[in-house]
């Protein structure tokens, strides 16, 4: 059995650390590789990106938008 231990669920609404906008996403996949590394799928508009967990966050950065 395998235990997955992912800080964001499918349907859960983040911000990508990086985005200068702070443009809200939805967690839409989340991909389980091999040793319990995880890729989050996250959608924006018709958009689609993977990201590691550390390159989101729940809470809008206000200081880095513009």
């Amino acid at each position: 059995m395998i235990v997955i231990n992912n800080k964001y669920e499918i349907g859960d609404r983040v911000y990508l650390v990086s985005d200068p906008e702070q443009l809200l996403r939805l967690v839409t996949s989340i991909i389980v590789f091999k040793g319990g590394e995880l890729l989050y799928g996250i959608a924006c508009g018709v958009g689609e990106s993977k990201h590691y967990d550390f390159e989101l966050s729940a809470e809008r950065d206000l200081t880095f938008s513009s």
